[in-house]
């Protein structure tokens, strides 16, 4: 193993906003550094005052964008593309590692400033992107400059292939599974009447808390004692909507939980939901709560079904069907020992995406890059793991 890189980490969202990518990145760079090499990330970066780790240069400050159901915060522009120029001649890195190069924002000016050994994470699944379509010609240019794509799941390679061609290796996002492994439940849960949970964004519709909140109303009237604990940013109000009155004091609302507490979440309700209803293209929430070892139930999307190994490692319900989760919770609270069995095959599961295994499969992916003296390694195999294709190609045409 190649020691002592200077690595690159470009990351196109804003840091102070919590987000998948935002994780994986900064996820990376610990596991890097853990391994000896020598890590900067450049990313947006919104509030003054945000407490950044040693390693992160700010690159300017995002503008929102709505994007693929969601908002991007994202920088971009001739300021920011200057502070993205100094930052990478002064890194002199042996290898640039680009997360979504196709985001209009630091990501892209990292591709078009760079010269040198270039490395690409895809994460997106949009296969519909109009945006990526219609600038497919524009990002051309940038995308040739790239010398190895990674993809975090099936769902985002489909979506580079579909928009930009080529291919790429298969890395999944990562987790550290012993962070999450053993924590106390949060004070007063899960409680005897049964009790669910879901954390992510509660104003984004495409992660469902809606049709997690219908279910849990079909639910309540049978079960007295039955609470939701939600966690996360955003307004919850128009969700709750579909809650009767009388029970919405038994959805219990924690707001954006610190890391701490968002470990002793996971372990502090009898089945983890997680009911999105699409646009994902893998599920770190997923392989959090798979971490705790919790129950979970998931909606079928690709992406969550893969993580889930088909319904081996969790319950699988019809996206936005909130009687058929409903259904599928009711079977878990009803049996323990069920919830006990899927919960130890999710600590089982969960082991090919911790991330000293991920972190040592995108390694080999950099030392390969290097190996071919930057230059595009079409038809190069790596043993990357179970889960990559081990196949880099340029793949621009």
């Amino acid at each position: 193993m190649t020691v002592g890189m200077r690595v690159g980490l470009v990351c196109p969202y804003a840091w102070d906003v919590p987000g998948g990518v935002q994780q994986h990145v900064g996820d990376l760079a610990d596991a890097l550094t853990g391994m000896g090499h020598e890590v900067s990330v450049l990313a947006p970066v919104g509030e003054a005052d945000t407490d950044l780790p040693d390693h992160l240069v700010p690159a300017g400050r995002p503008v929102p964008v709505p994007y693929n159901g969601s908002v991007a915060r994202v920088s971009f522009g001739p300021r920011t593309a200057a502070r993205v120029r100094r930052w990478i001649d002064d890194g002199a890195f042996d290898v640039l590692h680009i997360h979504e190069p196709s985001a209009p924002s630091v990501s892209l000016l990292s591709c078009w400033a760079a010269d040198g050994p270039m490395v690409a994470t895809f994460h997106t699944s949009n296969p519909r992107s109009r945006a990526m379509s219609a600038g497919s010609g524009a990002l051309r240019s940038a995308m040739e400059k790239i010398n190895a794509r990674v993809a975090v799941s099936e769902a985002a390679r489909r979506t580079l292939v579909e928009h930009l061609g080529g291919d790429a290796v298969l890395i999944p996002n990562g987790v550290s599974v012993r962070r999450f492994a053993h924590a106390d439940p949060l004070p007063g849960w899960p409680g005897d009447g049964g009790s669910l949970a879901f954390l992510g964004r509660l104003d984004e519709p495409r992660k469902g808390l809606a049709t997690l909140l219908e279910a849990f109303a079909l639910l309540a009237s049978g079960r007295p004692g039955l609470r939701v604990l939600v966690a996360g940013p955003g307004d919850p109000g128009p969700a709750l909507e579909s809650v009767p009155a009388d029970l919405r004091d038994r959805v219990v609302l924690l707001g954006r939980l610190d890391d701490a507490d968002k470990v002793r979440a996971y372990h502090s309700a009898d089945v983890f939901c997680a009911p999105n209803l699409g646009g994902e293209s893998f599920g770190i929430v997923l392989t959090e709560a798979m971490s705790a070892g919790a129950a979970i139930v998931a909606s079928d999307i690709p992406a969550f079904a893969s993580v889930l190994d088909g319904g081996g490692a969790g319950e699988l319900f019809r996206a936005g069907d909130p009687a058929h989760l409903a259904e599928r919770v009711g079977v878990l609270l009803d049996d323990p020992a069920r919830r006990a069995r899927l919960g130890a095959a999710a600590r089982r599961a969960v082991r090919a995406y911790d991330w000293e295994t991920v972190a040592a499969e995108i390694v080999r992916v950099y030392e390969t890059v290097l190996m071919w003296g930057g230059a595009p390694a079409a038809g190069v195999r790596l043993d990357s793991g179970p889960r990559a294709s081990a196949l880099l190609r340029r793949g621009v045409g």
